[in-house]
């Protein structure tokens, strides 16, 4: 995004230490844009004094704005509202958890957060029912690629026929559910967004990325209007979707109209492939275990039939492709049909979201057809230990950081909240040290610098802040550049700053 929306008030960041520059600066943010940075001591100023408001740094880092390139917005505003599943490290434990719900009288539980790659039991209807009763019970997998529901939500949903035995839904069937728990009123949810951006600001952020699956459009243009004003927001479009984009005149990267420049149309989304956790990721290899199973492979959701005619279509009416794929296979596939749909007439060549597992020759496919590796760090640290099991022998090529940027490719960070915080500073303390929680680091050749990882979270102004930028900026208390690991995941933020305009300030 580049226009000044709702551009302030000049201000002078005085005394500003930029990372990997000698000395304090004065920054000078006017007309929504850094208008100057030059050495503290006595600097000229472009304007009159007595226009400008000064804000004294006393030596805090000044970075670009952080923007999270991968999120599930209504989602992750909901997660706070919903059953904390993230601690079960069973379907037993999981099961206690629904049975408090029931107990204090939730009229419906809704929970979401388990990860069952590792758990010594299975997902069972029966598990869930013997302990909610009537009481309608839908468990969202923290990767949102799987539910697990009881019979008595399975009736209200009208999935019975679907949930089986175990009561699990996987792929289509489970976002089709997990869209129809969205239903909340747009007040309401309205709220609740406007809550996650305020936190989301707090950490620094100036912009997110949005692949929720709703018509995303209406939804944020809304949302600005009611006052949601401290993120730029580009969305994405999904195929049920398409048609109706296509049909609109909406291409990749065009603001929308009455959001001051805020919102603006995103890349058109498209779902190849299943996770790892819910062992639906598409692989070259079987996952172990499965051998036999009728998609011991994963789940190649999207032909290439299909996908090539998709990809034409968007890429035909400006929208941008960003294809989810995680397996090797998936990402194999998606570079194919990336090569197959060609240029285009020069449009610009989009993503492939996740790039979880790949092969070491399609890194170099990355780098010739300009496709960008949007990759969530902190994926790697919550499913390293299942990453261990179910791609044995094959986790030297799994959240390939180091080789993908060595080779030239584009690396845009994000969280794919709510499987992950919303929160650039982990996504770049998991991309630096590959570790968490004191654990030995997870394959620490593919470990890339600060710098780098500070780049890739920025929404393409880099890694440090220039002169003619949009005054999108981040004022932290340390060097993201000389800070340890935790120190980067816990970056205290003192001020967040959208087109020179405060949007988080805790500078006292």
């Amino acid at each position: 995004m580049t226009e000044r929306a709702d551009a302030a008030e000049p201000v002078l960041l005085a005394g500003a230490r930029l990372p990997g520059v000698d000395g304090r600066h004065d920054l000078l943010l006017a007309g929504g844009v850094v208008a100057s940075i030059v050495p503290a001591a006595g600097a000229a100023r472009p304007i009159e004094a007595s226009a400008v408001r000064r804000v004294d740094l006393d030596g805090r880092f000044v970075v670009p704005g952080l923007h999270d390139r991968h999120v599930h917005a209504s989602q992750w505003a909901m997660v706070s509202r919903r059953l904390d599943l993230s601690g079960a490290d069973s379907a037993a434990e999981a099961a206690a958890l629904v049975a408090a719900s029931v107990d204090r009288g939730d009229a419906e539980v809704i929970g979401f957060g388990y990860r069952d790659g590792l758990w010594p039991d299975a997902p069972t209807v029966a598990r869930l029912d013997a302990v909610s009763g009537d009481v309608p019970v839908v468990l969202v997998a923290a990767d949102l690629h799987a539910c697990w529901v009881n019979s008595a939500a399975a009736l209200r949903h009208g999935v019975r026929d679907l949930a089986g035995e175990s009561g699990v839904l996987r792929e289509d069937d489970c976002f089709a559910l997990v869209r129809a728990l969205d239903d909340i009123a747009d007040t309401v949810l309205d709220r609740w967004v406007g809550e996650a951006a305020a936190r989301a600001a707090a950490r620094g952020v100036v912009g997110i990325t949005d692949y929720e699956m709703r018509w995303n459009r209406d939804d944020w243009a809304r949302r600005v209007g009611g006052g949601i004003r401290s993120l730029r927001v580009s969305f994405g479009v999904y195929t049920r979707h398409l048609e109706r984009t296509v049909a609109a005149g909406m291409r990749t990267g065009d603001p929308v109209e009455g959001t001051g420049g805020l919102v603006e149309v995103g890349g058109y989304k498209v779902i190849t492939d299943g996770s790892l956790n819910t062992r639906t990721a598409w692989c070259f290899d079987p996952y172990p275990g499965f051998e036999g199973h009728e998609h011991a492979f994963g789940l190649a959701t999207v032909p290439y039939d299909e996908l090539v005619p998709l990809m034409r279509t968007a890429i035909r009416a400006g929208l941008v492709p960003a294809v989810h794929a995680i397996g090797d296979r998936a990402n194999a596939r998606v570079l194919d049909s990336f090569e197959a749909v060609g240029d285009l007439g020069g449009a610009r060549r989009g993503s492939i979201e996740h790039a979880q597992l790949l092969r070491r020759d399609d890194i170099a496919r990355f780098a010739r057809l300009g496709v960008v590796a949007s990759v969530q760090p902190e994926h790697a640290m919550d499913d390293r230990d299942v990453a261990d099991l179910y791609w044995a022998g094959r986790t030297d090529r799994a959240f390939m950081l180091a080789e993908l940027a060595a080779a030239g490719v584009e690396l845009a960070l994000g969280s794919d909240a709510p499987v992950a915080p919303l929160d650039p500073w982990v996504a770049i303390a998991a991309a630096v040290g590959r570790t968490r929680d004191g654990r030995e680091p997870w394959h620490p050749e593919q470990s890339v610098e600060a710098r780098v990882a500070l780049a890739a979270s920025t929404g393409g102004a880099g890694h440090t802040v220039r002169a003619a930028q949009i005054a999108d900026l981040a004022v932290v208390e340390r060097d993201p550049f000389a800070a340890s690991v935790d120190d980067l995941r816990a970056m205290p933020v003192a001020a967040t700053i959208l087109a020179g305009r405060f949007t988080h300030d805790a500078l006292g």
